[in-house]
């Protein structure tokens, strides 16, 4: 598995080892020792999550307040733009994001540690996006960053269509009403 810093802090770029020949492929998407020996990080997950959303779909930007998750992404058909923003105040990339394009044909992961706001927007016709979770979900907590909030400025790759929003992510908060 190779891994790859990111510009923000804690956040890191997976690829792991894809064995592939003319009947297709095969890859090891998680292994506990090869994650920390790659990473340096000892998690246990709790929850596995797999959304399903058509073009356009912007999800985010999620965050828990109270039992805050670390998340382990990938795509397993389609392809995404997937955006991470820093929203720790102590932290010196606070308020900024990064965003990576995960697909089933880059196999990339992103591991996502407690405390940062998480989105994607689908850029196939449809994508199957898989996460594992270090923390349970926890509704009464759930909080959402604007995915639009100039002060983030997220540069979303996005046609002339606008995105599709839920009514929850419409109403996400800016950065500064954090």
């Amino acid at each position: 598995m190779r891994v790859t810093p990111t510009a923000i802090a804690d956040v890191l770029l997976l690829e792991p080892r894809v064995f592939g020949d003319a009947r297709g492929f095969f890859l090891e998407s998680y292994n506990e020792k090869v994650f920390a020996q790659a990473t340096g990080l000892q998690v246990q997950f709790v929850q596995d999550n797999h959304s399903r959303s058509q073009r356009h779909v912007l999800r985010g930007m999620h965050f828990q307040t109270e039992n805050p998750q670390g998340k382990l992404v990938r795509v397993v058909a389609g392809a995404v733009f997937d955006v991470v923003v820093d929203i720790r105040p102590d932290s010196p990339s606070y308020g900024r994001w990064i965003g990576e394009e995960l697909s089933v044909d880059n196999q990339r992961q992103l591991w996502i540690p407690p405390g940062l706001a998480h989105g994607f927007l689908v850029l196939s016709e449809s994508a199957d996006f898989l996460y594992k979770t270090t923390a349970y979900y926890h509704p009464a907590s759930e909080r959402c960053l604007a995915w639009n909030d100039p002060i983030v400025g997220i540069d979303w790759p996005l046609d002339d269509t606008p995105p599709l929003v839920s009514d929850k992510d419409a109403k996400g908060l800016s950065l500064n009403q954090l």
